[in-house]
C-alpha cells in the first residue's frame, strides 16, 4: 500500500533523525482504518515502543470532547445556545471586561456589553484567555495571585473578559466555562459525564482525567526540546500520570489522557454523523453544524508565546482563512496538505494533532509527546503526514 509505506517512511526517519522521541498516528475513513503506526519510544532511552495503544497528556484536545457533551445537552434541550450562561452559573454575573492597569498596576475592568452565552464558550469569542498567550490575562494572574491555568483548579479560572463577548477570537478558558455549565444541568463532573455519555458508547477505555491501572502501564513520557534541539524527558520513569495539583478538578479545556487508537473512535463518529458502531452520541443535524463557522465575522488568529518553555508561536496554515465551529477550527480554504475546505481540526499543548475532512471522508490523528507546542521539528512532521495522507488517497 503506498500510503502505508510512504508514511511508514516518513515518521521511521524522523524517530531516526531525533525529530521525535516517538510517534503514533493513524487514518480512518467512517467505515474503516486506513493507516495505523508506531514509530520510536515512550520515553527516550528506555525502549519501550511507542504504539497506537500508547497513552498520551491530549492536553486541549479535550475540547471538542467538552463541546459534544454540551452539544448533547442542548439537543436534551438543558442547555441553550444562546441564552445567558449565568442563569446557570451565577458566578459569571461578576465577570467584567479588562481594560487596562492603573498607576499602581491594578486591574481596570467594566460590565462587559452583552452576557456570555454557550455559543461564545463554544467559539472562543466569550473574551476567556490564557496566560501564555495573552499579556493582560499574564499580568492580571500576575498582580491578583491567580493559579495558572496548569493547574487545573476552579481558581485559575477566575479571569476577566479582555473583549466584549462575541466581537473576537481569543483562545483561551472558554470550553472550562462550558464544562461547568454540562456539570451544572447532569448533576455529574466530567470524568463521569465522559465515561458515561461519550466514552463508554464510543467504546474509548484508554481515555479519562485520572488514568487506570492499565492506562498507566502503557503511558508515555513527556519530552522537552531544548535550545540544542535535543529533547529529554521531562517526567520519570516509568512515565507515571503526573500528580494532580491538590486543587486539580476536571476542566473542559484540557487535561484528559487518551491514546491515538481511542480518539481515533471519537473521530470516526463525527465522520458518521454522530454514531459508532450501533451507538448513536449525536444527531446529525448537530454533526453537521460542528463543520460550520458559528462565529461571524472574528477569525481565528496566530498565538504569540508569552512562555517559551509551553508553546512557540503558533497558527495552522498561515494565509489561509480560519473560524471555529461548535467545537473546531474550521479552515475556510482548502490547505496546503489537500484537506478540504471546511474541514475541523485542533490539537493539544505537548504536540499532539488531528483533522477530520468530511468532504474526503478522512480523519488523521498524530500523538507526541513534547513541549513546547508548535514544536518546529513535529509540527512540519505533522504537515507531512496529512500530505502523504491525501497524497495516498488519489
Amino acid at each position: 500500500m503506498p500510503m502505508k509505506d510512504d508514511i511508514d517512511r516518513l515518521l521511521d526517519q524522523a524517530v531516526k533523525a531525533g525529530e521525535v522521541p516517538g510517534v503514533a498516528a493513524m487514518v480512518a475513513t467512517s467505515e474503516e482504518t486506513l493507516y495505523s503506526g508506531g514509530f520510536g519510544e515512550r520515553r527516550l532511552g528506555e525502549g519501550v515502543a511507542m504504539t497506537t495503544d500508547t497513552v498520551v497528556a491530549i492536553a486541549s484536545m479535550t475540547k471538542a470532547l467538552t463541546s459534544t457533551a454540551a452539544l448533547q445537552l442542548v439537543e436534551q434541550g438543558r442547555l441553550d445556545l444562546d441564552a445567558p450562561a449565568l442563569r446557570i452559573l451565577p458566578e459569571l454575573a461578576a465577570t467584567q471586561v479588562l481594560t487596562g492597569f492603573d498607576a499602581q498596576g491594578m486591574p481596570q475592568t467594566r460590565a462587559p456589553k452583552r452576557p456570555i452565552t454557550l455559543r461564545h464558550l463554544l467559539t472562543h469569542s466569550a473574551g476567556f484567555g490564557y496566560e501564555m498567550w495573552n499579556p493582560d490575562i499574564r499580568q492580571y494572574k500576575s498582580v491578583m495571585n491567580i493559579p495558572a491555568v496548569h493547574t487545573r483548579s476552579n481558581a485559575s479560572l477566575r479571569t476577566p473578559l479582555i473583549a466584549d463577548p462575541g466581537e473576537r477570537w481569543e483562545y483561551g478558558t472558554n470550553t472550562d466555562w462550558a464544562g461547568k455549565l454540562v456539570e451544572a444541568v447532569s448533576g455529574k463532573n466530567l470524568e463521569q459525564y465522559f465515561r458515561d455519555h461519550l466514552f463508554n458508547p464510543l467504546g474509548m477505555d484508554s481515555s479519562a482525567y485520572q488514568p487506570t491501572p492499565a492506562m498507566r502501564e502503557r503511558m508515555a513520557a513527556l519530552h522537552r526540546r531544548g535550545p540544542d534541539g535535543q529533547l529529554t524527558p521531562i517526567t520519570p520513569a516509568p512515565a507515571p500520570a503526573p500528580a494532580p495539583h491538590p486543587d486539580a478538578v476536571p476542566l473542559g479545556g484540557g487535561g484528559l489522557y487518551s491514546s491515538a487508537a481511542d480518539y481515533l473512535k471519537f473521530m470516526r463518529m463525527i465522520l458518521n454523523h454522530g454514531a459508532l458502531g450501533g451507538e448513536r452520541v449525536l444527531r446529525p443535524e448537530t454533526v453537521a453544524s460542528m463543520g460550520l463557522n458559528h462565529m461571524g465575522d472574528c477569525r481565528v488568529r496566530e498565538l504569540k508565546t508569552l512562555d517559551s518553555s509551553l508553546s512557540n508561536d503558533a497558527e495552522f496554515f498561515p494565509g489561509v482563512p480560519k473560524a471555529w465551529s461548535l467545537a473546531f477550527q474550521i479552515n475556510l480554504r482548502t490547505a496546503p496538505t489537500g484537506r478540504a475546505a471546511g474541514s475541523m481540526s485542533w490539537a493539544g499543548l505537548s504536540n499532539c494533532y488531528y483533522w477530520i475532512d468530511p468532504v474526503n471522508d478522512v480523519a488523521g490523528v498524530y500523538m507526541t509527546q513534547i513541549f513546547p507546542f508548535a514544536d518546529a521539528q513535529s509540527l512540519p512532521l505533522f504537515n507531512a503526514f496529512e500530505t502523504a495522507v491525501y497524497k495516498g488517497l488519489k
